[in-house]
C-alpha cells in the first residue's frame, strides 16, 4: 500500500474541492465533497499507477504562512 499527499483547494465559482499530487502528472480530480475528492482522486492514481511506478517530479514538503503588512 504507498501514499500519496495531495494539495486541496475549494473554488469559489463552482463550490468543488479540487485536488492534485505534487510532482505527479495526470493526478489531478475534483468533487463536489472530500470524500468524493479523495474517491475520484485514487480512481485516478490507480489507473496511472497501471502504466508502472511513476518518477515523481516534485515532493510535497508542506505549507507556510507569510506574513505581508
Amino acid at each position: 500500500m504507498k501514499y500519496y499527499t495531495a494539495v486541496i483547494e475549494k473554488c469559489p465559482e463552482t463550490s468543488l474541492y479540487v485536488g492534485y499530487v505534487p510532482g505527479f502528472p495526470g493526478a489531478h480530480s475534483q468533487g463536489e465533497t472530500l470524500d468524493e475528492l479523495n474517491q475520484n482522486l485514487k480512481e485516478v492514481i490507480e489507473m496511472l499507477l497501471e502504466d508502472g511506478e511513476p518518477h515523481l517530479e516534485a515532493e510535497f514538503i508542506g505549507t507556510q504562512n507569510v506574513m505581508v503588512a
